[in-house]
């Protein structure tokens, strides 16, 4: 049985976190910047259609709050490759690494295609979740072209987390960036019919799209063929077998993470069917505070990310006291931007509206929503961080039960008892996240705190 308090464990003096502060940086800055890409093309996205209309942003509100719970899951369950490629690199076995990318890119592949399908059958029973009339036939075409985007996101993902596994972080920061450039431009020119192309509104945002994650997955796999530094890998790779014992170690490491992303991401999508209840207006001032708020999600992915690839590092040589020092130099880091990040959101939560639409009473709601953000980024960056951590030991079962419990039996009943029986409306939808995802951050603290505090 683990004893002993925890603060008696973490050490008090900030100066033995210098080179971890050092290191987590160095790791996190490039995935930071392509995430923060990524935050960009959202805000264009939706800055556009927005401007092109408000009908439309409302409709790709409800088609993105779906499909980011496909390509959140996605993106949890190739998380499972990360340690497993950080501990070969670690021990220099770059051959069976490639090995790995190979069985890799055949279980991301049938998971896409499995997504595809789930997502194929909702579109067929749309009419069964009660939206507004006037959204589907924006709905329909937008939601069709998402569909074909989600195989190549998921073998994207295998390259990107098999380079951040390696300690690349830069290769799928400079891809994700030149993909956002791509996008934005082709939202440009598709959207509003800009140099003798149609004018598609929100139709146009999806091609863009699609095609910019097609870019992205071929990209990565040519520089994979012909850059030298992959040689060793290549070889593993083409030699390699597709093999049960790499793939079922993937699934089970990644499937629970996947869950547990998937989890979270699935309370926001089932809070968009609420707030579609409450109309288009609702929905469109819900899909602006997901585009912010995702602000600081992705800024505590970048960190929490390098700290996973440090910990798997730690992990392969048992070094417990490093793994802890890793996790904690993040955690403050993490903290440090969660308070800007609320700082932000507070001081310009009455303008922040303005970037998507004109309509006054969008603008007026997204300002009231501002508050349960501001109130729950503590505890976001905390979970993000643990999480993380704990994929970096390939401890992952514990937080997918914890994750169920936090957002499905907390914040949607305490969302749909404050939105409806308390008649909050789009204000108490969003009440239970504050209390969901900190109390999911102190549990995963508390997990990790009990696997690698040693025993006396």
């Amino acid at each position: 049985m683990i004893s002993g308090t925890i603060l008696s464990y973490i050490p008090m003096n900030l100066s033995v976190y210098k080179e971890h502060y050092k290191e987590t940086i160095r790791l996190g800055i490039p995935i930071i910047l392509g995430r923060v890409g990524i935050i960009i093309v959202g805000f264009a996205d939706n800055m556009m259609v927005g401007h092109h209309s408000t009908t439309e942003l409302a409709a790709a509100s409800f088609v993105n709050n779906f499909f980011n719970l496909a390509f959140i899951f996605g993106m949890g369950f190739s998380y499972g490759l990360t340690p497993v490629i950080g501990g070969l690199f670690a021990d220099k076995k770059e051959e069976q690494a490639g090995e790995v990318l190979k069985n890799s890119l055949v279980i991301n592949l049938l998971v896409g295609i499995g997504l595809s399908l789930c997502m194929f059958l909702l579109l067929l029973n749309i009419g069964l979740l009660n939206q507004p009339e006037e959204l589907l036939p924006y709905i329909i075409p937008y939601y069709t072209i998402q569909l074909f985007s989600v195989i190549f996101t998921m073998l994207f993902n295998s390259f990107k987390q098999f380079s951040d596994g390696t300690t690349d972080t830069l290769t799928p920061m400079w891809i994700i960036l030149a993909s956002n450039a791509l996008n934005i431009i082709g939202n440009y020119i598709l959207i509003f019919g800009k140099f003798g192309a149609p004018e598609l509104g929100l139709t146009g945002a999806g091609i863009s799209t699609l095609a910019s994650r097609i870019f992205t997955f071929v990209l990565f796999f040519i520089l994979f063929l012909r850059h030298s530094k992959y040689k060793n890998y290549l070889k593993g790779f083409k030699q390699g077998t597709i093999n049960r014992l790499h793939i079922s170690n993937l699934i089970r490491l990644g499937l629970p993470v996947g869950f547990l992303m998937g989890v979270e991401t699935g309370s926001f999508s089932l809070s968009v069917i609420m707030m579609g209840w409450l109309g288009s207006i609702a929905l469109a001032a819900h899909q602006i505070v997901i585009v912010i708020t995702t602000l600081g999600f992705m800024v505590y992915y970048g960190v929490a990310a390098a700290v996973a690839i440090r910990v798997s590092a730690f992990k392969s040589r048992n070094d417990y006291p490093e793994i802890r020092l890793a996790a904690f130099s993040g955690l403050h880091i993490i903290m440090g931007m969660a308070l800007v990040v609320m700082g932000f959101i507070f001081l310009f939560r009455n303008q922040m509206g303005f970037l998507f639409t004109q309509e006054a009473s969008v603008i007026q709601l997204v300002s009231v929503l501002a508050f349960p953000v501001i109130l729950y980024q503590l505890g976001d960056g905390l979970q993000i961080l643990f999480s993380n951590a704990l994929r970096g030991i390939a401890d992952v079962r514990y937080m997918a039960y914890v994750a169920l419990i936090c957002h499905f039996g907390l914040a949607l009943p305490i969302g749909y008892i404050c939105g409806f029986i308390l008649d909050w409306g789009a204000l108490g939808i969003w009440s239970g996240y504050p209390v969901s995802l900190s109390l999911l951050g102190v549990l995963l603290w508390k997990r990790f705190n009990k696997l690698t505090i040693p025993s006396n």
